[in-house]
Order: C-alpha cells, then sequence, then structure tokens
C-alpha cells in the first residue's frame, strides 16, 4: 500500500515527463534491468520519390538513436515502528509526498536538460515572452518540420513566464468556466492548440562569451562539424553546448517537399568550442548539414564567409522553456527486481503513464527503526529533435 501511494504521488508531481513519449518502456520490461541497458530506437526511412514512369529504386536509409537506462535514483527514509500506526494519509503527507518529490523533479529536471539537443528556438534570452505569440512561433516551426498537429503539443515554461502569459490571456474570448479556473488558480490549460504546463525545473542556459566577427570558414560544407574563422583568438568556450546560431544563406526545408521555408536554419553547438590562436574554431553541430537526398534538411551549403549570429548577448542567461510534441523525446522506466531477505518489498508501475517505483524496507533491531528506500531505474533521450522548439525567456 505504502509503494502504491508513492507511486501516485509520484505521478502528480511530474510536469515535463507527462507531454512525452513513453511507448519504449516494454523494451526493458524484462527481470534484471540494470544501468546500462540499451536498446537502439529505429527512426523511418525517408525517400525522394520520382516522377513519370522509369523505375527509380531508392536505397532504405534507416537511423536509429539510443534509449539507455543510465539513472538509478532514489531517497533513503527513516521512521519508526510507531509511525507505521498512523493512517495511510498521514503517513503519506509526512514522509511519501516530500521523499517522492525529490525523485520528481529529478526525473523532470534530467529531461528539460535535454534542451541542449534542441536547434530551434524563439524569443530574446534574458526576456520573458509578455505574449502568446511568441509560443505560437514556436508552433509554427514545429509546423515547418511537419511535427503532428494531432493534439500532442505541449508547452513547458517557467514560474516568471506563467505569470506573463496568464497576464497576457486574461481578456481573450475563452469559456466562463476556462477563465474562472485560470483566475483562480493562476495556471495556464490549452491555449494556441498546446497544453500549457508550468515546471518550476525548468533550466536556465548560459550563453557563451562569443567574440569577434564569426564567419563561415570555406564554402560547400556539410556533416556534423562546421569550420568557422574570425573569433577572438584564443578563448575557451567560445560557445557552449546549448548556444545556438544561424548561417547568413541557409534555409530550413519541409523535411517531405524540401522546399525553402524562408527562415534560416537553427544549428544547436553539441559541444563547447574554443578558439585558436588565429581565430579559428571547428564547431560540433547538430542538426548535421546534410543539403541533398532523402534528408535534406537546407536550402543550400554556405558560403566562405557567410555571417554566423549566435542567439542572445553573451554570458545571458535565459529559461529554456519548450514547445514540444510528444515524439520529440521519451523517457524508459524498468522494473527493478524486488530483492529477498528484505522485512518487506514491492515494485509498482502504472501501465499508462508507464513510471514505475520500488520500496524496500527492512527492520533495525539496534534502533527499532525501519529504514526504507525507494529507487526509479529510468533513461532520457532526444528522439527527433526537429519536433521540439526553444522559448527563451
Amino acid at each position: 500500500m505504502i509503494t502504491r501511494e508513492a507511486l501516485m504521488v509520484l505521478e502528480n508531481q511530474l510536469g515535463f515527463t507527462k507531454g512525452v513519449n513513453r511507448k519504449y518502456d516494454d523494451k526493458f520490461g524484462i527481470e534484471g534491468a540494470k544501468i546500462g541497458n540499451t536498446v537502439d530506437v529505429r527512426k523511418p526511412p525517408r525517400y525522394i520519390g520520382r516522377t513519370g514512369t522509369d523505375l527509380a529504386v531508392e536505397d532504405v536509409t534507416e537511423t536509429s538513436v539510443p534509449v539507455s537506462l543510465d539513472t538509478q535514483f532514489g531517497v533513503d527514509i527513516n521512521f519508526t515502528t510507531a509511525d507505521l500506526l498512523l493512517d495511510i494519509n498521514d503517513f503519506s503527507q509526512r514522509y511519501i509526498v516530500p521523499a517522492v518529490a525529490t525523485v520528481a523533479n529529478k526525473i523532470d529536471r534530467d529531461g528539460l536538460a535535454l534542451y541542449k539537443n534542441i536547434a530551434n528556438a524563439v524569443g530574446t534570452p534574458g526576456s520573458t515572452p509578455s505574449t502568446l505569440k511568441t509560443y505560437l512561433q514556436a508552433a509554427a516551426l514545429l509546423s515547418d518540420e511537419a511535427a503532428p498537429n494531432d493534439g500532442f503539443r505541449s508547452a513547458i515554461i517557467n514560474p516568471d513566464a506563467e505569470v506573463e502569459l496568464v497576464d497576457a490571456l486574461k481578456g481573450l474570448f475563452n469559456s466562463q468556466s476556462d477563465i474562472a479556473k485560470q483566475y483562480q488558480t493562476g495556471k495556464m490549460g490549452m491555449a494556441g492548440g498546446m497544453k500549457f504546463t508550468m515546471d518550476q525545473n525548468v533550466v536556465a542556459h548560459t550563453v557563451g562569451p562569443q567574440g569577434g566577427t564569426p564567419l563561415v570558414d570555406g564554402a560547400s560544407q556539410t556533416g556534423a562539424t562546421l569550420s568557422t574563422k574570425g573569433w577572438t583568438a584564443v578563448e575557451a568556450n567560445r560557445l557552449k553546448e546549448g548556444d545556438t546560431f544561424t548561417i547568413a544563406g541557409v534555409y530550413a526545408v519541409n523535411p517531405q517537399s524540401r522546399q525553402s521555408t524562408g527562415k534560416l536554419r537553427r544549428f544547436v553547438v553539441t559541444e563547447d568550442a574554443d578558439s585558436t590562436a588565429g581565430g579559428l574554431s571547428d564547431i560540433s553541430i547538430s542538426p548535421a548539414i546534410v543539403a541533398t537526398g532523402a534528408f535534406q534538411n537546407v536550402s543550400n551549403t554556405a558560403a566562405d564567409s557567410a555571417v554566423i549570429t549566435v542567439l542572445g548577448s553573451s554570458d545571458i542567461v535565459s529559461p529554456a522553456n519548450m514547445v514540444y510534441h510528444r515524439d520529440a523525446f521519451t523517457l524508459a522506466v524498468a522494473p527493478l527486481p524486488v530483492p529477498r531477505g528484505v522485512d518487506m518489498a514491492a515494485s509498482v508501475s502504472d501501465s499508462q503513464l508507464g513510471v514505475g517505483i520500488r520500496m524496500v524496507r527492512q527492520y533495525d533491531i539496534n534502533t527499532d527503526k525501519m529504514p526504507c528506500r525507494l529507487d526509479v531505474l529510468y533513461g532520457w533521450s532526444t528522439i527527433y529533435q526537429e519536433l521540439a522548439c526553444r522559448v527563451h525567456g
């Protein structure tokens, strides 16, 4: 009963996690799952197609993304035999809720840290959005990337962003019940085709120091590394992991039609980038630049000396709110085995939400106490980074 209560509390405490893909849990649903277990999630191939009657067979190219169980997190608590005389509600408030809140915050914060994998971004770092328009611009970028508009789009925002948004929307034409709920709770619900959730675990990103006048160093570059020049010489972390930038003249394309969206393709830095004595820097980026073929994602490669524009001023701190489709991210949670030789143990999971938790209790004869541990084994992964967009605050 205690373990099931802990699971219910955990489900209620999760924010960001409720809006992500959970369908890969069963891949780990075997006895003996442990840290390091990995499955490869296959992504569907893409094709160019043909015009006319002549056969044009295309190679099938599948890509995959690893999902690993890399985190076992838990909280250990101690209570006396007398505490077990409490009813479950009192016991939950005194022991379970505080412990499980720590677990839920850890899971959500780990997931929100995946913002560093997301290239698309809107807003101005250091300035909290004050209108719904900024979030709709993020949703438009998702549509440009062929994200389904199927009711599974969400927005996760920090407390300051929630304040601004609730205030901005208080005068819109909504049903009386929606307005009353928003007014009474101070919280958002559905708006602009997205389910809004406030989460205090939204991670703040610090933009790199930059410096100089960054330019592309060499024309026709493709792949996941971009050679650049024009930086201030010899500087560590000139760009930081998670920084995003655009390249003049390089536009995003629709992944199905491969037609330009008219918006510059944004790239995210995947490793901290330093500059040399000559102001050069090789930057690891995502997505990789692909200018032709079924996986084309840019209108063309960059020209030599094309201007690079980084989003945000140097060293500015900005919360990384996000608009995302469910399939952008996945969380896998594996059931932990129940040990023998202890006073009591249980491992339970919710087949609908996919969250599981294990509790193990032992009796300490020396202190007449019941040391108890709560554990969750999980792993996060970004499956389709193009199905999410950062909203800077």
